[in-house]
């Protein structure tokens, strides 16, 4: 018998065939609930039975031993990182290595995207010790929280001083460069002031891919537990279904591709540069990506020790 299934996503564009029902399981019916920031405790949230979550946060939480959430290896969201580093427009900087001695800001420590970012410049040369970082609200509309979750170090790794809006610390040079996942309002306006910090972000990231082999995942499906033990055939099936509702959407942006001038070029590169297998789930296909991410929270001292990527998926399809 189907079952409603309740999961709290953000508001990704290629899940439209599933909120519109183009795509849909005849073994559960899908309920999605958008939300704008991810659910803090999906595990203890009666409204849903799981959701989009952390990467960083699911992993550290299997680490303490929660088995409340099961993750699905299926990332919902992934992307390079490269273009997330951003300066001022007459900044001297433009590559990675010159962020030694600097002042970077941050959206959050713990956060799997920025994992991803220092990882680049770790890469780099500039480890944890080699920069000053600071943890804050991007501008002024974004709210004051503890971004820092207990990940400090003072005289290393502090809170904006007086909880300024990144951006203006950025602008008027109290920062030199700011890691963030989304770009501020007005970011890609001709008389900004901002750019990316390496002048072509696609290029970077195009050797990245040729390097490592995958795009990073940042976000990826979670279910609860119990959930999954009364329909041990869902995280599969999800993932299947979550996958068709991205195939549906990519076909119909290339029909009808006049939302901007240059989205159908666009998709024309992706489809060129990456192969087929970039965003395939399952545990072996992700392998080396999670090994890389495991890697990376035991250098940045996230984790006390290298963790197993077998611990973040226990049951895999």
């Amino acid at each position: 018998m189907a079952f409603v299934l309740r999961l709290a996503v953000r508001d990704w564009d290629f899940i439209t065939p599933l909120l519109l029902g183009d795509v849909c399981s005849d073994r559960f019916t899908l309920e999605l609930h958008r939300v704008n920031a991810l659910v803090n405790d999906l595990a203890g949230d009666a409204r849903y039975d799981g959701g989009e979550t952390s990467l960083s946060r699911y992993t550290q939480g299997r680490m303490r031993g929660e088995t409340a959430m099961l993750g699905i290896p299926y990332f919902i969201m992934r992307a390079f990182r490269q273009r997330c580093i951003i300066t001022a427009q007459d900044s001297p900087l433009t590559r990675l290595d010159q962020l030694a001695g600097k002042k970077i800001g941050l959206t959050g420590w713990q956060d799997s995207g920025n994992v991803w970012t220092r990882a680049l410049t770790r890469a780099a040369g500039v480890g944890l010790d080699d920069a000053n970082w600071y943890v804050g609200r991007l501008t002024a509309d974004h709210p004051i929280i503890d971004r820092l979750n207990g990940f400090g170090e003072p005289g290393r790794i502090e809170a904006v001083p007086e909880e300024a809006p990144m951006v203006e610390c950025l602008r008027d040079g109290r920062l030199d460069a700011i890691f963030t996942p989304f770009m501020p309002p007005g970011f890609f306006a001709a008389d900004s002031g901002l750019r990316t910090l390496q002048p072509d972000s696609r290029a970077a990231e195009l050797a990245y891919f040729a390097q490592t082999g995958y795009v990073p995942g940042i976000h990826l499906l979670t279910l609860k537990a119990a959930v999954v033990a009364e329909h041990p055939w869902l995280p599969e099936a999800l993932a299947e279904l979550f996958a068709e509702s991205k195939r549906v959407w990519l076909e119909k942006r290339v029909k009808y591709a006049d939302t901007t001038p240059w989205l159908l070029e666009e998709l024309g590169r992706s489809l060129r540069d990456l192969p087929d297998s970039w965003e395939q789930s399952g545990f072996e296909a992700n392998l080396p990506m999670l090994e890389g991410f495991c890697e990376e929270l035991f250098a940045q001292r996230i984790t006390p020790q290298r963790l197993d990527p077998k611990i973040i998926f226990p049951s895999t399809f």
